[in-house]
């Protein structure tokens, strides 16, 4: 019998090396890399944000904003999928990406960078991109579009959730069947566009929609997110919002751009005219019934004395809930939209102007 023979461990690992040194190194040429694209450095990309401080600034400035606030982001609505895609991180993304929310979010959590941006998707330019940047179909009205340049972002949560009374239940009468019926808490988009609102006949004419120059001369951006401000006399060192930057807060200063010599945001009287025709038209809901303040009522401990006290404060006034003339719903519908709107006439002047007072002569006889 021939007997088998065994080469040492160590005989064979020198064999092994020295195979790998003449034939490891030698195996085929791969394809050519493609080229890289002239003057982008990848490391300069990482440092749009990634730069010493920069992001840091970004999110300090955004903490200062309602919209990183818990109660107006997330509570009560960011997890419901009918509200998510606006009042949650997770619903936003999830709208932005598929179009819809298609259930509830078990734990949603408030706005942050990502939610608005892109991030590390494509490592390129790009990567920070804003998540929607196309024109908007409005709520009310799919058939009706408007292109708000970087406010398109802005514009697919801040914009109404309903036509008016005359288009969504035309007739003479009209039943407001809840407390919580209006525009919504933000109709901004459909101010600014000069559309969407209840367009009753008056004295006043309506300007044609998409022609207001605070719509074709200026964006959301340019005025919400002017040159960032909070020092002393001006931030929060005197009991004011921080301006401008992500925080979102208006800055004067990104008017005077356009009206020189602008020194509040009551250019023109405009919000005097407005804020007068805001409390009449509100004076006249309450007088007819159709809106009634609302309260929330609390305990809560006494600093002083130890005591829990009931706390009764002031919820804001609401629609009561019955059937009305369609004059008095839209009259409300414009009243509670212009009112949530918040710039008091600066978005749109000449259509807003016209909404109230055509609403104040179509009820003050009812």
């Amino acid at each position: 019998m021939k007997s088998k023979f065994y080469y040492p461990f160590s005989t064979l690992a020198m064999i092994a090396l020295a195979l790998f040194f003449v034939v490891g190194c030698e195996g085929p040429m791969g394809p050519e890399g493609a080229d890289g694209t002239d003057g982008i450095d990848g490391n300069l990309t990482c440092l749009e944000c990634h730069s010493e401080g920069n992001i840091q600034t970004v999110k300090e400035q955004f903490y200062q904003s309602v919209h990183s606030a818990g109660e107006v982001a997330v509570d009560y609505a960011g997890g419901r999928a009918s509200c998510a895609q606006c009042h949650s991180n997770e619903g936003f993304v999830e709208f932005a990406s598929n179009g819809e929310v298609l259930e509830n979010i078990a734990a949603p959590t408030p706005w942050e960078c990502s939610t608005c941006h892109g991030l590390h998707e494509t490592f390129e330019e790009i990567d920070y991109a804003l998540r929607l940047d196309d024109p908007i179909a409005f709520i009310f009205d799919a058939s009706v579009t408007a292109d708000f340049g970087n406010g398109n972002l802005c514009a697919n949560c801040h914009q109404s959730r309903a036509a008016e009374p005359n288009v969504s239940n035309p007739g003479s009468d009209f039943e407001i069947t809840s407390s919580h019926y209006g525009p919504h808490h933000g109709a901004q988009s459909n101010v600014l566009y000069g559309a969407g609102f209840a367009e009753i006949v008056g004295s006043q004419t309506y300007p044609a929609a998409g022609v207001s120059t605070h719509f074709t001369g200026a964006s959301c951006t340019s005025c919400h997110m002017g040159e960032y401000t909070n020092v002393p006399d001006v931030g929060w060192g005197s009991g004011d919002p921080a301006l401008g930057g992500h925080t979102f807060n208006p800055n004067v200063e990104a008017c005077v751009v356009c009206h020189t010599s602008a020194t509040d945001f009551d250019y023109a009287s405009i919000q005097t005219t407005v804020q007068a025709q805001l409390d009449e038209l509100k004076a006249l809901l309450l007088a007819q019934g159709v809106i009634e303040e609302g309260f929330d009522e609390f305990y809560e401990v006494d600093p002083d004395t130890g005591e829990v006290i009931l706390v009764v404060e002031s919820d804001g006034f609401h629609p009561h809930t019955g059937t009305y003339t369609m004059a008095q719903a839209q009259a409300f519908f414009n009243w509670t939209g212009l009112n949530e709107d918040r710039s008091v006439g600066v978005h749109n002047p000449d259509y807003v102007k016209a909404l109230l007072t055509n609403s104040i002569e179509a009820i003050t006889n009812n």
